[in-house]
């Protein structure tokens, strides 16, 4: 019978951490970070989802008519965007496995 307790014991923990991971992904989903490019001619606001929010591009830099420097900084800034978000999300999640007691299990 211990056996039986012991694995719904686990069970129920189990299902605790999923919906607490599901309730940080909600979380993370509503935070934006942001990213820049060109001294902050182009910023991108990226969420926690992953997902661009909003491209700002000063109008300084579309009158210069340099279409690869344009390019090239709005892929610099997502690319800074994306890499703070996934930042933000990593130290989230091992903050979480650490509270859970799985904090070897994040694979850091």
């Amino acid at each position: 019978m211990s056996e039986e307790s012991g694995l719904g014991g686990l069970f129920a923990k189990a299902q605790e951490m999923q919906s607490r991971l599901a309730q940080l992904q909600q979380e993370l989903a509503r935070r934006t970070v942001d990213g820049q490019a060109g001294g902050g001619m182009v910023r991108v606001v990226a969420s926690g989802d992953l997902r661009i929010q909003e491209i700002r591009i000063e109008p300084q830099l579309l009158e210069s008519g340099d279409m690869a420097m344009l390019q090239d900084l709005v892929a610099a800034a997502v690319n800074a965007a994306l890499a703070e978000a996934q930042r933000m999300v990593q130290e989230e999640m091992q903050k979480a496995a650490g509270l859970a007691g799985l904090g070897g299990l994040t694979g850091t």
